[in-house]
C-alpha cells in the first residue's frame, strides 16, 4: 500500500513536471520586425501568454477529435438569416448571416470561410460566430457550392485552389454594406481558398478586405497529404474525410454525372483525400493530375504575394500539417502575413484549461481580438497600404 501511494505520488509528479516543462509553451510567433508585429503584440495578448493544452487531451488527434465533441456539446445552433447569391455562372451559394443587435451601417463584416465539408452549423464556425456577435461584428458564412442544404445548380462543386466563388462573394458583401470594414476568416480548406484569393488577388485584395485570418491552413498540400495518409490514427481521420466528401459527391451526383467528370462510382469508392482528390476534383477544374491540383494548392510559397494584414494559427502538431511544413522562414520575412504556433493543438482543437466546456476557447479568443483590434482599434488605418476613403469610393 505504502508502495502504491509514493508510486502514484512520484507519477503524478512526473507528468506535472513534464507538463509544464514540455507541453505548456508561448507561442511562436512568425512575421517581420515591423509594424504589424508590434501592433500584435501590443493589442492581442495571446500572442504573448503562454498556452495551455488541456492537461487530459493534449495529443494531437485527440485535440483534433475531442475538441469537436466538446463543442458540440457546448455550442448552441445558431439562427441565420440566409441569402442566397446567384453567380455568374449561373451557380448559387448560401450566405448565413448573423446580425449583432445594433448594427449600423459601418459595423464590421467578417466573411467565414468553413473546412473541408463545413457548414453554418459546423462546430468551429459556430464558435467564430458567437465572438462575432459578442464584439459587434457581423457574421456571415460563406458555405461552398452544394453545402448548407441548397440543390446544386452547375456541375461544379469547389476546391482550394480556386477563389472565383469567394471574389464574387466579397464583391457582394462590399456592395451590401458599403461603409463597413470587411474582413475574412478560412478554417483548414477555407484557409487555402482565402489564401489563394490572397496570394491571387495581391494588391487587389485590399480594395474588399481589410484583414483576414487563417486558422489550421494546409500550408504545404503535398507534406500535408503524406502526413494524414501515415497509420493509424491519422489515416483513420484521412478515411473519415474522405468519407465526408464522397458524401458530398453523392448528394450532388445527379447534377455532376452528366457533364462527364470522371467515374462516379470509382469516385464515392475513394478511402483517402488524395485518392478522391485524384479522382474526381482535379479532373473537375481541369487540372492534369492530383500532383498539378496540388501544386497550384499549396500556399507555403506564396506568402510573398499577400499585401493585406494576415494572423493564422496553427499547431506544431497538426496531424494534417506538420510543424517542418509551416513556412517559417517566409513568415519572419514577410510584414504582411504573421503566424502564431502553439506546440499543440492538433487539428482546429486548441482546447485549453483543465475544463475546455466552455464557448471562450483559444481560437476563438484569438480570432476575437485580432479583429477587434483591427477594426475598433484603428488596425486597419496603421496596416493597410490603401486609404478606406478610396476602399469606399
Amino acid at each position: 500500500m505504502v508502495l502504491w501511494y509514493f508510486g502514484s505520488l512520484f507519477g503524478a509528479a512526473f507528468f506535472i513536471t513534464y507538463y509544464i516543462r514540455n507541453v505548456v509553451q508561448r507561442p511562436l510567433l512568425l512575421n517581420s520586425s515591423g509594424k504589424f508585429r508590434k501592433f500584435l503584440e501590443n493589442n492581442v495578448s495571446l500572442t504573448k501568454r503562454k498556452f495551455w493544452p488541456t492537461v487530459w487531451c493534449f495529443e494531437s488527434r485527440a485535440q483534433t477529435v475531442i475538441s469537436s465533441l466538446v463543442r458540440g456539446q457546448v455550442l448552441p445552433d445558431i439562427q441565420y438569416t440566409r441569402e442566397i447569391l446567384q453567380l455568374k455562372d449561373g451557380g448559387e451559394v448560401a450566405l448565413d448571416w448573423r446580425f449583432p443587435l445594433t448594427a449600423t451601417e459601418e459595423t464590421p463584416v467578417v466573411v467565414i470561410l468553413p473546412g473541408l465539408t463545413g457548414g453554418s452549423q459546423t462546430d468551429y464556425v459556430k464558435g467564430l460566430v458567437l465572438q462575432c456577435h459578442k464584439t459587434r461584428i457581423r457574421a456571415v458564412v460563406f458555405n461552398n457550392r452544394g453545402i448548407g442544404g441548397i440543390t446544386l445548380k452547375t456541375p461544379r462543386t469547389y476546391c482550394g485552389s480556386n477563389f472565383e466563388d469567394l471574389s464574387e462573394v466579397l464583391e457582394h458583401v462590399n456592395v451590401r454594406f458599403p461603409a463597413a470594414l470587411v474582413g475574412a476568416v478560412g478554417i483548414s480548406m477555407g484557409g487555402l481558398i482565402l489564401g489563394n484569393y490572397l496570394a491571387g488577388k495581391g494588391e487587389e485584395a485590399t480594395k474588399h478586405l481589410s484583414a483576414a485570418m487563417l486558422i489550421s491552413v494546409p500550408w504545404d498540400v503535398f507534406k500535408g497529404t503524406e502526413s494524414i495518409e501515415k497509420p493509424i490514427l491519422n489515416r483513420l481521420l484521412n478515411y473519415h474525410l474522405a468519407g465526408c466528401l464522397c458524401k458530398v459527391l453523392a448528394g450532388v451526383r445527379e447534377v455532376v454525372e452528366p457533364a462527364g467528370l470522371g467515374n462516379i462510382d470509382n469516385c464515392l469508392k475513394s478511402s483517402s483525400i488524395r485518392e478522391f482528390d485524384s479522382n474526381f476534383t482535379s479532373k473537375q477544374f481541369g487540372y492534369k493530375d492530383v500532383t498539378d491540383y496540388y501544386n497550384h494548392a499549396t500556399l507555403h510559397n506564396k506568402l510573398h504575394k499577400i499585401c493585406l494584414p494576415t494572423l493564422c494559427l496553427s499547431a506544431g502538431d497538426d496531424p494534417f500539417q506538420p510543424f517542418e511544413a509551416i513556412p517559417v522562414d517566409a513568415a519572419n520575412n514577410s510584414d504582411h502575413v504573421a503566424i502564431v504556433v502553439t506546440a499543440r493543438g492538433g487539428h482546429i482543437g486548441f482546447m485549453e484549461g483543465l475544463w475546455p466546456f466552455h464557448q471562450n476557447q483559444y481560437m476563438f479568443e484569438l480570432f476575437a481580438q485580432f479583429f477587434e483590434s483591427m477594426f475598433y482599434r484603428n488596425g486597419y488605418k496603421l496596416l493597410n497600404s490603401y486609404k478606406l476613403e478610396e476602399r469606399i469610393d
